[in-house]
């Protein structure tokens, strides 16, 4: 919620911004008499259509992502070079027309004075926004529920830099205690300690989580913790909580982190962004134009792959089953149904292999080409899922999977697809060491992932479909 009302303020002071940064143009250029115009341009309609086109070409590099907590001076860089960009980009489609009125020197003065006059009150617009919500925080109002994990000197240390800065919007809730012996050896601020209550312990952390309403978990554990800071990174996978952590000197040393500070404290961020805005904009538009063309141009097939599921046995064509998705966030993923109604009644829930006996005789033979997949199109097309993705499991073995493998849920930072770099490099899910082999794959996935990564995981994918094998 609050992220929502950062991006609408964002939203609200770019509009007045960006359409006085128009007003002063259309005014040098229209109506200071310095450049004549046989009939006078419209105001309102260019006007608007410019705010859209900032609009969109600023959601598109990332303007409109949460700044929560990120120094103002590198929103403003940001803002310049999307800004350079975007001027030139509008003024070769819309402004520079070869009229006899301007010249070419004319027009490059026209492009730096409207580009100078955009960036400058955007830039003035947005400042005074933060500037009005770092009060606001100081205040305490948007601030983020904040637990520290730990209860060791650099977690104590962590938490007077919280108390002490309170714009960086952290509300500290109290501390979570790691478990060992070594946490009852505190040299800080006796004061500190006091006002901050110790909560429980990681075992406890999935309840706090959702009592606290916590939104963001700094972690000051030691070096050595690293079971703890497993346990930790578990409970919070799959839900919409940042996790930073004071890091170890070889990682900051070794530039293997990506580090944020706190004025001077140096923290690092566990879950990064893993798409640019404007990648993720492109990936789900492919999503979103694929599965259409698919779902509109195949429907002769698809009608009689229906009619042949519903003349083979009894039961309904689709068959609904509750899946995982991203965030953990439970939806219902769509098949054309290829097992007999009620396999799962006596056997409860299980994994499918290659040889099911509970797969029907057309079932058999849309499997094999993957055509029983095909409606979850529909689950791409409205968000649930995308083309290329870990691929969802259901709460059942979710909730299994997650106990027994560290960082399972890790796999719910993404929209699951419909097929992955696991299901074109490995086979059926048999054994649990087939699940942790797999979830190598996916997180492999993950921290890889690109447009490149998914245009390679789909010419797989395509390749598996011809020759009619493999575990899409």
């Amino acid at each position: 919620m609050k992220a929502n009302k950062e991006i609408l303020g964002l939203v609200s002071a770019d509009f007045i911004t960006i359409n006085l940064a128009y007003l002063g143009y259309y005014w040098f250029r229209v109506k200071s008499g310095l450049i004549s115009y046989p009939i006078e341009p419209e105001f309102w309609l260019p006007m608007l259509t410019i705010y859209g086109y900032w609009l969109v070409w600023f959601s598109f590099f990332g303007l409109y992502r949460s700044w929560y907590g990120q120094s103002r001076l590198d929103e403003i860089l940001t803002l310049l070079r999307t800004s350079v960009l975007g001027a030139l980009v509008l003024f070769f489609l819309i402004f520079v027309d070869d009229t006899a009125t301007e010249s070419t020197a004319d027009s490059r003065l026209l492009i730096g004075g409207y580009w100078l006059l955009t960036f400058t009150f955007v830039a003035a617009g947005r400042l005074n926004v933060r500037a009005i919500q770092k009060k606001l925080l100081v205040a305490g109002v948007g601030s983020k529920n904040t637990l520290i994990v730990g209860y060791s000197k650099k977690a104590v240390q962590l938490s007077e830099m919280v108390l002490k800065y309170p714009a960086l919007g952290y509300n500290l809730v109290g501390f979570v205690r790691a478990g060992t012996a070594a946490e009852g050896r505190i040299a800080s601020n006796d004061k500190i300690v006091r006002k901050i209550p110790v909560l429980g312990d990681i075992r406890e952390m999935p309840k706090l989580l959702e009592k606290h309403n916590i939104q963001e978990v700094l972690i000051g554990l030691d070096s050595t913790q690293h079971p703890q800071l497993l346990e930790v990174m578990k409970f919070c996978n799959g839900r919409e909580v940042g996790m930073k952590i004071v890091p170890d000197l070889y990682d900051i040393v070794s530039g293997q982190a990506r580090i944020s500070s706190i004025y001077g404290f140096p923290l690092m961020d566990l879950r990064p962004q893993l798409l640019q805005p404007w990648e993720a904009a492109m990936k789900r538009s492919f999503d979103v134009l694929i599965s259409g063309l698919v779902l509109i141009l195949g429907i002769p097939l698809w009608f009689l792959i229906a009619l042949a599921i519903k003349l083979n046995s009894r039961g309904t064509v689709f068959y609904k089953q509750e899946r995982v998705g991203k965030n953990g966030e439970v939806f219902k993923m769509l098949k054309f149904r290829s097992m007999y109604s009620d396999a799962e009644k006596k056997t409860g829930p299980v994994w499918s292999g290659e040889n099911d006996q509970r797969i029907t005789g057309i079932g058999r033979i849309i499997r094999r080409f993957h055509l029983d997949e095909v409606p979850q199109f529909i689950n791409v097309l409205i968000g649930d899922m995308s083309l290329v993705g870990p691929r969802p499991e259901r709460p059942y073995f979710v909730n299994r999977l997650s106990k027994e493998i560290p960082l399972y849920r890790q796999r719910l930072r993404v929209r699951p697809g419909m097929t992955g770099w696991a299901q074109v490099k490995y086979k059926y899910d048999r054994t649990i060491e087939d699940v942790r082999s797999k979830l190598n794959y996916d997180l492999f996935y993950i921290e890889n992932i690109s447009w490149r990564m998914d245009l390679k995981i789909l010419f797989n994918t395509l390749y598996v479909l011809v020759v009619g094998k493999g575990h899409i």
